[in-house]
């Protein structure tokens, strides 16, 4: 996962070898348009493509589910039935959707630095903190006289293990509209059984456009803003792919970890990953029960549960890819050969840090994981809860008599009531995963990483967690409009002291402060270990490149279109068709349904141009490149430069790549350009 800045002098004679045919400058550059200008981040956590002169992006089904169910009712299951706008006014907004360009990226090492030197530091922090390295981003743009306006976001982040920084500078759009999306079934084929895994067949796409002013500046929603004129869009190639094909991805991975020590990665493995499977897997059983039992629940928890899923499976896939992977073993390599190195080089900080790291990765394992199992159950699993600070000031303003406080706190506790009570939330789903996660909680924890509200459920309903949950569920200020709109008519002390979802709430964040300063107190230090341990292993390794971990900025990765072998006896070619859809069909499984309309395609084999040379229909492929989470909807390019696929997914016997990337073994998914093309251009998706 590749600096765009270091390309031309890191990997560009790489590039050209393995296929690249144009000019590194066409792929970025920073003084003229490249490819880069046509990969923007979508939303808060995906890639996205530019594909027209007039704004039109490509990304994943997956990235735009949330904004797809965002827009769909019973009546209106684009879901269920995808959804085309057939012309602009029917190009449905996208609330709280962006889409964000990198204008410039600047290596800003050498001032950063002078900066945490002359700066007061009492907590030694600097070096990483958001907060602080924002302010010294806008020092930065000020003296360089960069222009900034509402649109304009400057991030500066640190690389290597804070050894390096880089800035960048983004021109957010706001004004995001909906254009196109097939049915789940199609862009959602497979679902959670075929999800992390090949051969795979899902047409995993959707499109929107971004809207701007009529000067063609970012600005907020306006029916009358007009389609964004892009500076660089990405061509088509149709040509199809072979094995050994060049295949580059540019996007925005999120997230990976690959100088971890192999006592960190135990500590992902039973501290993280562990927990979180067996948690997710309790609520997501019960989502799944109520979703199949009723079409409002069904649309209401789809976004909630397909992005809880996937890292449940993903964690499920890690710990045994790196068993299988021998990454331990392979970690205690590097780190022997790291201790050889720091020896000879007689760097007291090199030969010490491992173990340093170590003692503070014991130290923390058991708070990790009751932090872990906390934010599972009550931040991920239960929504329900009450606005509890707000009651308080609400208590005091009734104390007060201050009748102007009273009413100021109540109009805003409406507003609270409207936002728990969306329309993405079952009041009635959300009590019978509280009751399956309670009791769950308190097994999986020791008793003093209990809320205080456990003594209650002990005490007052004699361990009767069901009870407790009713006695909530039914009896707080915040649980229907009955008891919401009986309380704000004359809202009482005795009412907010009595109500028990605020003891509740109040416990939760209680401890989650308890636990939050224990696990900050067990890994203080760690960050500056990570430094020199990093800084130490791209000695150890140069003058070969080294990639910084991901952290959801702009990279590029590089390889070929490639088949692999899983296991002994096993060969999964490098492409899969149409006919493999057919052949999954299962009506009797909503994740493996096929539409009627895609089976008459396939039955007349009208494919057009996008058929492969014996007729069949391309679906989707593999290739070599580099992705994780933030990646999904990238854009997969050929060696011209031209667009043959959107990255949507990574294969299941290489999940632990994120820590150890294994070139023989590691491959993205990709859906074919062809196979979005012949969807977005016949009715077999309507």
């Amino acid at each position: 996962m590749w600096m765009l800045t270091d390309l031309k002098e890191q990997n560009a004679a790489t590039m050209y070898d393995m296929g690249l045919d144009i000019s590194i400058d066409k792929v970025y550059c920073p003084d003229s348009i490249s490819l880069k200008d046509a990969v923007v981040h979508f939303g808060g956590g995906c890639t996205g493509e530019i594909i027209s002169a007039e704004g039109l992006v490509l990304t994943n089904h997956h990235c735009g589910y949330s904004y797809i169910q965002q827009h769909s009712s019973v009546e209106h299951d684009y879901l269920t039935d995808g959804f085309w706008a057939m012309s602009r006014k029917e190009e449905l907004p996208c609330k709280g959707l962006t889409v964000t360009f990198i204008d410039r990226i600047l290596d800003v090492t050498p001032y950063v630095k002078e900066q945490l030197a002359k700066d007061e530091d009492p907590e030694g922090l600097n070096y990483l903190s958001p907060s602080y390295l924002s302010k010294v981003a806008k020092r930065f743009a000020e003296q360089e006289n960069i222009e900034i306006t509402p649109f304009t976001a400057l991030e500066l982040k640190p690389f290597y293990g804070a050894n390096r920084y880089y800035l960048f500078i983004k021109t957010i759009y706001k004004d995001v509209r909906m254009v196109g999306a097939p049915p789940s079934s199609i862009g959602k084929f497979g679902a959670d059984t075929d999800n992390w895994m090949w051969p795979r067949h899902t047409c995993d796409f959707s499109v929107f456009r971004i809207y701007a002013d009529a000067n063609g500046e970012p600005a907020e929603y306006n029916e009358n803003n007009v389609p964004l004129k892009a500076k660089k869009h990405l061509a088509i190639s149709l040509k199809g792919i072979n094995e050994g094909d060049y295949a580059m991805i540019m996007g925005f991975p999120g997230s990976t970890n690959r100088y971890l020590t192999q006592s960190e990665v135990k500590q992902r493995m039973h501290s993280t990953n562990e927990p979180r499977i067996r948690i997710r897997g309790v609520r997501q059983d019960v989502l799944k029960k109520e979703m199949a039992a009723s079409d409002k629940v069904r649309i209401q928890y789809a976004s909630k549960y397909a992005g809880s899923s996937n890292y449940w499976k993903n964690s499920i896939g890690m710990n045994k890819a790196i068993i299988d992977n021998k990454v331990l073993e392979t970690k205690a390599e590097q780190e022997a050969k790291f201790a050889a190195f720091a020896k000879a080089k007689g760097n007291t900080d090199y030969e010490k840090v491992v173990s340093e790291i170590d003692a503070a990765i014991e130290k923390s394992n058991p708070i990790l994981y009751n932090y872990t199992c906390f934010r599972e159950v009550f931040q991920g699993g239960i929504e329900f809860g009450t606005p509890y600070l707000i009651l308080d000031k609400l208590k005091d303003a009734i104390k007060n008599k201050d009748k102007e406080a009273i009413n100021k706190n109540i109009e805003t506790l409406k507003k609270v009531y409207a936002d728990i009570h969306n329309k993405d939330y079952d009041h009635e789903v959300d009590r019978k995963v509280a009751k399956a996660l309670l009791p769950l909680y308190a097994e999986m924890v020791p008793a003093n990483a209990l809320p205080a509200f456990y003594t209650t459920i002990q005490k007052d309903f004699k361990g009767n967690y069901d009870a407790y949950v009713d006695h909530c569920y039914d009896n707080s200020i915040f649980s229907n409009e009955a008891n919401f709109n009986k309380f704000i008519k004359k809202p009482t002390v005795k009412a907010i002291e009595k109500d028990p979802m605020t003891a509740y709430v109040r416990a939760k964040y209680d401890l989650m402060d308890k636990l939050g300063n224990e696990l900050a107190e067990s890994m203080k230090g760690m960050d500056l270990l990570h430094k020199t341990y990093v800084r130490g292993l791209c000695e150890m390794y140069s003058p070969e490149p080294k990639a910084p971990d991901a952290n959801f900025t702009i990279r590029l990765t590089y390889g070929n279109v490639k088949s692999y072998n899983p296991k002994d006896g096993v060969h999964y070619k490098y492409y899969t068709t149409l006919k493999g859809v057919m052949e999954k069909e299962d009506p009797t499984n909503p994740e493996f349904v096929v539409p009627a309309k895609l089976k008459e395609l396939y039955e007349t084999k009208d494919f057009g141009r996008y058929a492969l040379p014996n007729g069949d229909m391309p679906a989707c492929f593999l290739t070599t490149n580099d992705i994780t989470g933030g990646n999904s909807g990238s854009p997969v390019i050929n060696g011209n430069g031209e667009l043959i696929g959107a990255a949507f997914d990574g294969n299941w016997e290489s999940l632990s790549g994120d820590i150890n990337f294994d070139n023989n073994l590691q491959r993205c998914i990709a859906v074919d350009i062809r196979y979005v093309c012949l969807l977005y251009t016949s009715d077999a998706a309507d």
